[in-house]
């Protein structure tokens, strides 16, 4: 089964790096991290007359999922789609609410943060106390800490940014788990902190930023939002990984799998934040 999420976005930007287009025909599963983390290598590629071509899906299903989430929507903004306009089957009606996702939602200014935290808060009680059976002050947890990691971007990446969520059914747990995803191009964690910091690598600068709570700025209280993110996640044994430069660290519960520590990957500028929640 070919997939696009976080397992697959190292081969994704490999392809991307030798051709001119990549092919998404055979995919059958895509979840936000592989919707956005597309979009932003799209952005990194964006040139006048670069001639990006994305093939579409040819699932049904994935292509009216691409629709609910509003990747067909944003990606024309960097590719080339082929086919130009998918053809969605007349029975399909597209539901304005949904208690599951959170649409691909650009981020560029504090504004967008302040919408998406509504948005989240407005479909929160559904997501997580449906969906996962977690409490009103684990609820707020979530949007407080979802919402410092949008504010990251507009304060630290110097670029745009985008944010996806959505709600699956997990079957190696047999539990509901929600996917977050939350990318940008900017100047990625190591050129944030090294005015600040003697840093090795990209690896050390996440290393600063996640696990010592390490801020560009030296004002007292500044640079926790992902150490808050890193201790939410890690009480509801979830997963979290972060992606910067050439490096990834990860933190992994012991119903998943995977690397802690990754390095010598393919140079990608800003940061990418990928986190699982479990259900209770």
């Amino acid at each position: 089964m070919l997939q696009a999420t976080e397992e697959t976005f190292e081969r994704f930007l490999q392809c991307f790096g030798i051709s001119r287009m990549i092919d998404l025909g055979e995919i059958s599963f895509i979840d936000p991290c592989g919707m956005v983390g597309l979009l932003e290598i799209g952005e990194v590629l964006k040139q006048p007359g670069a001639g990006r071509t994305l093939v579409l899906p040819r699932s049904e299903e994935v292509l009216k999922y691409l629709e609910r989430m509003d990747f067909l929507r944003l990606a024309p903004r960097y590719f080339t789609l082929d086919p130009p306009n998918p053809h969605l089957p007349a029975k399909y009606l597209r539901k304005s609410y949904s208690d599951v996702l959170l649409e691909i939602t650009p981020i560029e200014k504090s504004d967008d943060i302040h919408f998406i935290a509504a948005k989240v808060k407005e479909r929160a009680q559904a997501i997580l106390a449906r969906h996962l059976g977690y409490g009103e002050k684990a609820i707020d947890g979530f949007i407080v800490a979802l919402s410092e990691v949008c504010q990251n971007i507009v304060e630290h990446s110097g670029d745009k940014g985008f944010v996806g969520i959505q709600k699956y059914h997990f079957q190696k747990l047999k539990k509901n788990v929600v996917k977050i995803a939350v990318m940008d191009t900017g100047m990625g964690f190591r050129n944030s902190l090294s005015h600040r910091f003697l840093l090795r690598n990209d690896l050390h600068a996440i290393e600063k930023a996640l696990l010592q709570g390490a801020s560009r700025f030296t004002d007292e209280g500044r640079g926790h939002g992902l150490a808050a993110v890193r201790k939410f996640v890690t009480h509801w044994k979830g997963r979290l990984s972060l992606r910067s430069g050439t490096a990834k660290l990860s933190i992994i519960p012991n119903w998943s799998r995977g690397k802690e520590k990754e390095f010598d990957l393919t140079p990608f500028p800003g940061a990418q934040i990928n986190i699982m929640l479990p259900e209770v």
